[in-house]
């Protein structure tokens, strides 16, 4: 039986009418998520009279985009720039053999068991950081803040426990301002221009982007000096990549790819854990009935059992969980281009058509959720985990090229999580009205003020 609840997390307003050329491209500018229309929200298949785009939100055409027919369907360049600001591919960005070539060599690394290998450091670095909070003298923090030093002291504990090339206020420093620059669609994206031409905030831009670089190389030689020197290297992420073979080639993994991977694995695991934990715990505080729930189930496991087993003791915490990436999911746009011709939900897809298949509107659809606009986690409990039909509900991706680190990510936030809500409340400053805002990830505009009670 579902728990009554009238509490509707902010979202833009969908449009009664799509929006004419000049008002698109300063909503992209602004905030994409807010360019969507009611019927975006009521349509299945929805393409343009130019036939140039569509937004895909039928579960059996997503399927074909990304399964069955992923091979005639590419990232746009688009989207590759917003991605990719320099030069060189990652698992995000590699197409084709190159990306295969890449999956097989990380893949092992974030298998079941091996991820359950990182609860215990995980669990460490959770209770690390809410000593670091209770020591505060002013219970009024940003929670997106604190919990991007939180992430942060996580990757320290789990992909590279030797410690990051910088510490992490310069970190997250460097990190906003490369979303703010670089995750902003710019008129010179959205015209594909070169991207040698000069554009607004670019020097500020690079020197985030240099930072950001020195950390991986640097993490990167500490590690190979501690290996050269005969000392026992930490069983992480980082000694993992280092020794990867290719199981088809036996080949080692080149220069190039460890180092764009490293990169990806720190911005990406970084900024979408300080995020899920951001939007989990607004959500819980504006749910006195929910945060209760999890409150009773935390103190009731997390001690009770190995931490390897902690996410299958804590159901309710999990729904929570996948509730609040349903409502505010990671990578809220995707897109990919048709090479070929193809149909979808009975709508011709020309070649060339950019196709966007967009988790914040699909996990709102009218069609496909009851009530989607509200709060309501007990579509994730177990008893109802199954009626979620598995291409409505992506927050990480969905077919081969589903994020690699998804298991990775739900552990770390699922046991952060219990730590904090077994240590706090957080409850949302007064009058803040809270905004979510697309820049490569969802997160919420000018932070998450909140005022911190020590239970």
């Amino acid at each position: 039986m579902t728990i009554a609840t009238a509490f509707r997390p902010p979202a833009p307003q969908p449009r009664e009418k799509a929006l004419g050329l000049f008002g698109r491209v300063a909503t992209l500018r602004r905030n994409p998520i807010e360019i969507w229309t009611r019927a975006h929200y009521e349509r299945p298949v929805m393409v343009t009279r130019s036939g140039k785009r569509a937004l895909i939100s039928d579960p059996g055409g997503i399927r074909r985009i990304f399964i069955d027919n992923a091979g005639n369907y590419c990232k746009d360049e688009l989207q590759l720039r917003l991605l990719r600001p320099t030069p060189g591919n990652d698992l995000l960005t590699a197409e084709a053999e190159e990306w295969r070539v890449q999956r097989r060599l990380l893949a092992p690394m974030f298998t079941p068991r091996q991820i359950a290998a990182f609860a215990p450091v995980m669990a460490e670095a959770a209770r690390e950081g809410v000593e670091l909070l209770r020591q505060r003298d002013d219970p009024h923090i940003d929670l997106l803040h604190e919990m991007a030093r939180l992430a942060f002291a996580m990757l320290n504990h789990t992909l590279f426990s030797s410690g990051l090339g910088c510490d992490a206020s310069e970190f997250q420093r460097a990190l906003t301002d490369y979303l703010n620059i670089f995750a902003h669609i710019s008129l010179w994206d959205l015209a594909g221009l070169p991207r040698l031409l000069p554009r607004r905030g670019q020097r500020k831009g690079r020197a985030a982007l240099a930072l950001l670089d020195k950390a991986v190389n640097d993490t990167i030689d500490n590690r190979r000096k501690l290996i050269a020197a005969g000392l026992k290297a930490p069983r992480d992420i980082l000694t993992l990549l280092l020794e990867a073979r290719d199981p088809e080639t036996g080949h080692d993994i080149s220069e190039a790819v460890l180092r764009s991977n490293t990169g990806t694995f720190i911005g990406a695991g970084h900024e979408n854990t300080a995020n899920a934990l951001t939007w989990t715990l607004y959500l819980l505080s504006q749910s006195p009935s929910w945060r209760n729930r999890v409150e009773t189930e935390v103190e009731s496991e997390l001690d009770a059992g190995p931490l390897e087993t902690l996410i299958g003791r804590l159901p309710v915490t999990k729904a929570v969980l996948e509730e609040a990436l349903r409502l505010y999911p990671p990578a809220s746009i995707l897109t990919r281009k048709a090479i070929a011709a193809d149909e979808i939900g009975g709508k011709l897809i020309q070649p060339g058509t950019v196709v966007t298949v967009a988790p914040f509107v699909l996990h709102r659809h009218r069609t496909l959720w009851d009530c989607p606009d509200e709060f309501d986690p007990t579509r994730f409990l177990p008893a109802n985990r199954d009626r979620v039909d598995r291409f409505a509900y992506i927050p990480f991706g969905i077919g081969p090229r589903v994020c690699i680190g998804m298991g990775f990510a739900l552990q770390e936030a699922i046991v952060a999580l219990a730590h904090l809500t077994r240590a706090f409340r957080f409850e949302l400053k007064h009058g803040h009205l809270v905004r979510p805002m697309h820049l490569i990830s969802l997160r919420p505009q000018g932070g998450m003020p909140m005022i911190m009670q020590t239970r």
